[in-house]
């Protein structure tokens, strides 16, 4: 099965968002290449919510160009053979935390939002990742850092895409 096959495989069997849901897969049948940043009508991200549930935090990044606290993720590349490992790749490169496990369930939210030139539109899918208490971070060649936040914090500081991708990651976990 093809990146494509798994990124309609998946939005299909995502049941909440449907509007949004739906305008990714219209996105993904008009544009064969809607998964690479070559694609100059936007294209599918992945990325993941790094958690440790144990200790109510969250672990973001200070993207080097859009100076804004977001989860960790990016653009697919041709070796990621589904969504979800490409959310877990660039959640483990961008954190530098070993060991990460997706949570169960597929994508938490999607997050279509514009983005500066040249890629204009990322259609984003936002899974989880939980982390273990003792996880040591680092800060990769993206970011200007990566921190820890408590639950509370993250209003304070990340914009409310992040705060609803909390939120869904809470109510997936039961927290």
């Amino acid at each position: 099965m093809s990146l494509h096959d798994d990124a309609v495989l998946v939005l299909k069997t995502y049941e909440d968002q449907p509007e949004l849901r739906d305008a990714y897969l219209e996105h993904l049948a008009a544009h064969p290449d809607g998964l690479w940043k070559a694609c100059g009508a936007g294209h599918l991200t992945a990325s993941a919510l790094v958690v440790d549930p144990e200790r109510g935090r969250v672990l973001l990044t200070l993207h080097r160009k859009l100076r804004m606290w977001l989860q960790m993720g990016g653009h697919c590349e041709p070796g990621d053979a589904t969504l979800a490992a490409a959310a877990l790749r660039e959640a483990t490169e961008e954190s530098g935390v070993a060991g990460l496990t997706l949570v169960p369930g597929g994508p938490v939210r999607l997050d279509r939002h514009p983005i500066p030139p040249p890629c204009h539109c990322h259609f984003d899918v936002q899974f989880a990742a939980v982390a273990a208490p003792d996880a040591v971070h680092t800060v990769s060649d993206e970011s200007l850092d990566v921190r820890w936040f408590s639950y509370a914090e993250v209003p304070d500081v990340a914009d409310a895409s992040v705060v609803r991708l909390l939120d869904a990651t809470r109510a997936r976990l039961g927290a």
